[in-house]
This record gives structure tokens, sequence and C-alpha cells, in this order.
């Protein structure tokens, strides 16, 4: 995902209301686990390794690649 296709957490959580999807079905979407996807979207945390980093690039908040952590 390029820089400037990424998205802020704020952005993610407005497009989820206006398409009436909750935390469980966009998990779902991304191939990500609910708690992971709900903590980078609800939290202040870097990111930075395993499940947090994933779900944080399935979403596009982050660049980065997708590890099997």
């Amino acid at each position: 995902m390029r820089a400037g296709q990424l998205k802020s957490r704020d952005q993610i959580k407005q497009e989820m209301e206006r398409k009436g999807i909750s935390y469980t079905e966009l998990a779902r979407r991304v191939g990500q686990e609910r708690q992971a996807v709900y903590l980078v979207l609800n939290t202040n945390t870097p990111c930075r390794f395993g499940k947090s980093h994933n779900a944080a690039v399935a979403l596009g908040i982050k660049a980065g690649e997708l590890t099997n952590g």
C-alpha cells in the first residue's frame, strides 16, 4: 500500500459507520482477528509488530508488508 493511500483510524471508523459494518465484519473482510482490528482502531498503539502490525497494514493505516506473526 502506498503512502498516499493511507487512511487514519477516524476515517476507517467513519467508513464503517457509513457502510453499517461491525468490527467483526471489518476484521473478516481484511482477514484479521477482530480483537486486533478493534485495538488498532481504538488505541494509540504504534502497531510495529505481530497482529497489530498486520491489522494496521490490512486496514490501510500503515504502509508495510503482512507477516506470519
